[in-house]
């Protein structure tokens, strides 16, 4: 018998727009910490932090929904101090919405100390060693006391590139299992949203009976996990396709670890609003900024003396002039300071986060005026000067496949 979710749900979904050509869509997401634009892209504060911003420095990029780690939040500062505090809200002082993974993607990033069986997954803390266990009533309950807006349940993850396809079945149909497990655990449906995660590795069969089986439990929201874990990106663009066809409209639909421009852009366009990944504030402590024309490695002794913004394009307050209320920072500061003093690294960071929102505030823009097609044609053109031989082959063939052809005028 598949359970049905306790109701009522915390969560509202206005769908306002379709591309006329795409799959894209333009929508609301109403939460409890309030409304959030969709498409978007969701920078990740895995312990209760963006490394290196303080809370108000996270909000002026315009961010209002972000994500914390469950797993790491376990561990440190702990459970029993999330219910003392009343949550990650109150801990790390956010008045805005919080996203929480449910800890299933460290069974791929720290495989050396976990252990996965039908009750859960065992981990060796990095911290210290100590064991801990994971199931999916620990990994929602963790979840209800961080009191996030959205909650993702515990599933199966494996790498897409494992050779095992037993192991991907088996992690398929225990994900659908964990799911009724954490539909039954969860406490707070009126205040909190379990939103199910898609498997399958890059198997088509098995991603359309997952989306199958997850659909039926009707969860406020629907993931589509397992991806950008080193697979091909066309074999990653084709299974994106395949479960946005299967899943309801008027629900949201979140790609899991997705960060870089053009996988954004081409996501959008095979019918998916949410997104999240690492990547844009990891490369931003490595000197890198991600810009209108591609990431630029400030490191690099060409920018020494280039006193230009970081983004000619962008107006977030590292690039805007003094004279417009910004910084006025230019690259050879970011040169200059990148490989010594964090400073680099946190001015890079509100540029990348500002970069990637206001990106997508662009897309969403282009699709309520039903512009997205020649959208993405100007931004490829523009990321790559206009030479075509340089357009990624899956993103053309990708786009081809929901009627963009990038190689046109």
């Amino acid at each position: 018998m598949v359970p049905t979710p306790k109701s009522p749900s915390a969560l509202k979904f206005d769908l306002v727009a379709r591309c006329s050509v795409t799959k894209a869509r333009a929508s609301i997401l109403r939460l409890p910490h309030g409304p959030v634009q969709l498409p978007i892209w969701m920078p990740v504060a895995t312990q209760a932090s963006l490394k290196g911003l303080t809370p108000e420095q996270l909000e002026q990029t315009g961010c209002r929904l972000c994500l914390n780690n469950t797993y790491h939040l376990g561990l440190k500062p702990g459970q029993a101090v999330l219910d003392a505090v009343g949550g990650a809200h109150k801990l790390q002082s956010w008045r805005h919405n919080i996203l929480t993974d449910s800890g299933g993607f460290q069974m791929v990033s720290l495989l050396k100390l976990a252990q996965v069986t039908e009750e859960g997954v065992r981990f060796l803390s990095p911290h210290d060693g100590s064991p801990m266990l994971l199931t999916p009533e620990h990994s929602i309950s963790l979840q209800n006391s961080i009191g996030s807006d959205i909650i993702m349940q515990l599933d199966d993850v494996i790498a897409t590139t494992s050779p095992d396809l037993s192991r991907i079945e088996e992690a398929t149909h225990r994900s659908v299992r964990w799911l009724d497990r954490c539909i039954a655990a969860h406490k707070t449906p009126e205040t909190q949203n379990l939103f199910c995660i898609i498997q399958g590795g890059l198997d088509l069969g098995l991603r359309r009976q997952c989306c199958k089986a997850m659909v039926e439990r009707d969860t406020p929201g629907i993931a589509i996990g397992g991806l950008s874990g080193g697979e091909a990106k066309d074999a990653y663009c084709k299974v994106v396709d395949t479960c946005t066809e299967l899943l309801p409209e008027k629900k949201p639909r979140y790609v899991m670890g997705v960060g870089f421009p053009e996988d954004l852009l081409v996501s959008v366009a095979l019918g998916a609003d949410m997104f999240d990944c690492v990547w844009p504030t990891r490369t931003a402590r490595f000197g890198n900024a991600i810009t209108s024309s591609g990431t630029l490695n400030l490191r690099h002794k060409s920018y020494a003396e280039d006193f230009s913004p970081v983004d000619l394009d962008c107006n977030c307050i590292c690039c805007r002039s003094e004279a417009d209320g910004g910084l006025g920072v230019s690259r050879a500061y970011i040169h200059h300071v990148a490989a010594k003093e964090t400073v680099g690294a946190h001015l890079l960071t509100m540029h990348n986060i500002h970069y990637l929102l206001s990106l997508m505030n662009e897309v969403r823009e282009a699709i309520l005026e039903d512009r997205y097609p020649q959208f993405l044609k100007d931004y490829f053109r523009r990321m790559h000067a206009g030479n075509r031989e340089k357009y990624p082959v899956w993103a053309v063939d990708a786009l081809k496949g929901v009627g963009v052809n990038l190689l046109e005028q």
